[in-house]
């Protein structure tokens, strides 16, 4: 079974590049971040042509977040217990996290809030968020620690040095702050692991360039996005890989695919 996840930054503006990269790496699960577009703008036909069920939750034009799967779409789930919500809007205001059983595992594809600065008030909506997810992903293994469970998107925090171009140039900025990436580690301690980095080591292995300064040719990117395992999920993984070619091109998103290979179950 393979899996993946992209910030695609508008799925409207790319669905053909979307869609063609699914059957390019035959990709069974797509969570897909910053869909842009309302439920009822979401281009499903071309998805459904190629043999895609789709899942999506948006409500503005910006966030949105959607799983498109070959394998099934079974019990989503929109948002998670205690997310909370972004200034006195009610649920409606974000969308920023969705889910569904495929074949046994269980996908989230989560957009995390981006903090914006260290003086911002979304900071702390951003941390208030992971805290959050930290404690429902815990309740989800306590609840059945065999669950598969694969925390999929773009998480706005590269959590070490080696993931951002120059450590130096970051100092002073969200993504790399010590609580940001502590709100990180925190998830990894409630018993997720990150399931690609060992087959995309770094340093130099980023997943994010902006669209300013040349800041792809010149790679001066970050790692952002990421997979997060469950115990169960995470056994089952014998390869990932970033799809750096997504970033090239004309109308690419900023963001490149991470994708991950899992094992075939065995029968019991």
């Amino acid at each position: 079974m393979r899996i993946a996840t992209w910030n695609v930054n508008s799925i409207r503006s790319r669905v053909d590049r979307v869609v063609a990269f699914l059957e390019r790496h035959e990709v069974d699960v797509l969570a897909i971040q910053e869909t842009k577009c309302r439920d009822d703008q979401f281009p499903l036909l071309p998805f459904q042509a190629a043999g895609y069920d789709v899942s999506m939750v948006g409500y503005h034009q910006w966030n949105g977040v959607a799983v498109v799967s070959r394998v099934g779409l079974k019990d989503v789930q929109i948002g998670f217990d205690g997310m909370p919500t972004w200034g006195d809007g009610d649920q409606s205001s974000e969308a920023r996290a969705i889910s569904a059983v495929c074949d046994g595992v269980r996908i989230w594809s989560l957009y995390v809030p981006n903090g914006r600065s260290l003086d911002d008030p979304h900071l702390i909506y951003k941390l208030d968020w992971l805290a959050a997810l930290r404690e429902a992903g815990a309740g989800w293994l306590a609840q059945d620690s065999q669950e598969q469970i694969a925390l999929m998107g773009d998480w706005n925090i590269a959590p070490r040095d080696e993931d951002v171009w120059s450590v130096e140039h970051y100092a002073g900025h969200t993504h790399v702050s010590p609580q940001e990436r502590a709100a990180f580690e925190a998830v990894v301690a409630a018993g997720y692991a990150d399931v690609t980095r060992e087959h995309t080591p770094g340093p130099g292995t980023y997943t994010y360039w902006d669209y300013t300064q040349l800041a792809f040719p010149k790679r001066r990117g970050m790692r952002i996005d990421f997979c997060l395992g469950s115990p169960a999920l995470a056994q089952r993984v014998d390869g990932a890989f970033i799809d750096r070619e997504e970033r090239k091109g004309k109308g690419a998103s900023d963001h490149a695919p991470v994708v991950v290979d899992l094992a075939a179950q065995l029968s019991s």
